[in-house]
């Protein structure tokens, strides 16, 4: 008798249940309930408007609004709303995605940029930045990107002139000629 109760006062998988308390047919994906059903007359659905969706059966009287996907959010539209289906947002290049919802990407923002006197660990991706690291000693990054040893002045058959650093390379220049200067002075005969 309980159960019977308990089954008596909700709906069907495929039903809905009114304000009124009456189980009605539920409206198909892409439709929305214009009208509850009555004793003798079913439900009556009409068309998602444009800019709205309905992608699950349901009884609602409103279709969902569509998602927008804003550039400056750093996302763009990968797929079109349609009445059956959400618009679908991606991440621009060179963006990663920061915050999610129903693993819909709803901002991103721009990759790190290394700074000179680091180098590029990792490429940032859709789902995660740039990882950089700090240019090892011996080493330097004017650009941010890879990390150079600093050039071998001795190997170059040149001095350093300057010190390196994690932003510049040494300084070489040439090393200076040594000369001999050797002068000859043809005896002086002197006549008294």
């Amino acid at each position: 008798f309980c159960s019977f109760l308990a089954l008596g006062n909700t709906c069907g998988p495929s039903e809905y249940k009114t304000a009124d308390g009456e189980c009605c047919p539920m409206c198909g994906i892409g439709l929305m309930v214009h009208n509850d059903c009555t004793g003798d007359l079913s439900t009556t659905c009409k068309p998602c408007i444009p800019g709205t969706f309905m992608s699950v059966p349901s009884g609602l009287h409103k279709c969902f609004p569509c998602n927008h996907c804003d550039e400056n959010q750093g996302l763009y539209i990968q797929s079109k709303c349609t009445t059956i289906g959400d618009t679908i947002c991606d991440v621009l290049n060179g963006y990663h995605c920061t915050e999610y919802s129903n693993l819909q990407c709803l901002r991103a923002v721009k990759h790190s940029v290394c700074r000179p006197g680091q180098k590029t660990k990792t490429l940032g991706t859709k789902t995660s930045d740039t990882e950089c690291e700090n240019c090892p000693f011996g080493s330097y990054s004017s650009s941010g990107l890879n990390c150079t040893k600093w050039t071998d002045c001795n190997a170059r058959n040149e001095i350093q002139s300057e010190d390196g650093s994690p932003v510049k390379d040494v300084k070489c220049v040439q090393k200076r000629k040594r000369y001999c200067l050797v002068a000859l002075c043809p005896p002086v005969i002197c006549a008294a």
